[in-house]
């Protein structure tokens, strides 16, 4: 009767061991599950979990000003009156080229004071806030393309504008 316990005590701990370890396998397992369901026969939802999960080690992005960039807009044919734009950038950029992105604003200021001020005063005031920042993009993206460096920055946005 002794030999019979030792026996179902060691067959107990045998399927109480096998069980943890099941359990272990599935729980290790289950994190895998979400991408390999979300990835469709066209293949585009596996990229939206992969995007998801990027964003998430990604490090939240930092924000630069460039604050009073003031142009004098060019002045059409019989135009008596000086016009100007006053403008404040912010710069999207993230926190390993944040130092790089500051060392190149006085670069940022004198390309959107080049870019914007070949704008006369009636073009300025029909363009949105977007075709403005439109603008600047294509600008920064040029310049940084002409040199051969890589933008330190995501996009520039405008912080604020006034036509006068």
């Amino acid at each position: 009767m002794k030999n019979m316990k030792i026996i179902i005590a060691f067959v107990l701990v045998a399927v109480v061991g096998a069980a943890v370890a099941g359990g272990a396998v599935w729980y290790m397992s289950k994190g895998d599950e979400p991408a390999a369901e979300a990835k469709g026969k066209d293949g585009k939802e596996g990229k939206k979990v992969a995007k998801k999960e990027e964003k998430k080690d990604s490090l939240p992005p930092k924000y630069l000003t460039v604050d009073k960039v003031i142009i004098m807009l060019k002045r059409q044919p019989g135009d008596n009156l000086t016009h100007y734009l006053s403008a404040d950038l912010v710069i999207t950029t993230d926190a390993k080229l944040e130092k790089e992105a500051k060392e190149n604003l006085p670069l940022l200021r004198s390309v959107a004071v080049r870019t914007l001020s070949n704008l006369p005063m009636a073009t300025a005031q029909g363009m949105s806030i977007d075709q403005f920042a439109a603008e600047l993009n294509k600008a920064y993206d040029e310049t940084f393309e002409h040199e051969g460096r890589e933008k330190p920055f995501t996009e520039v946005m405008i912080g604020k504008l006034i036509i006068e």
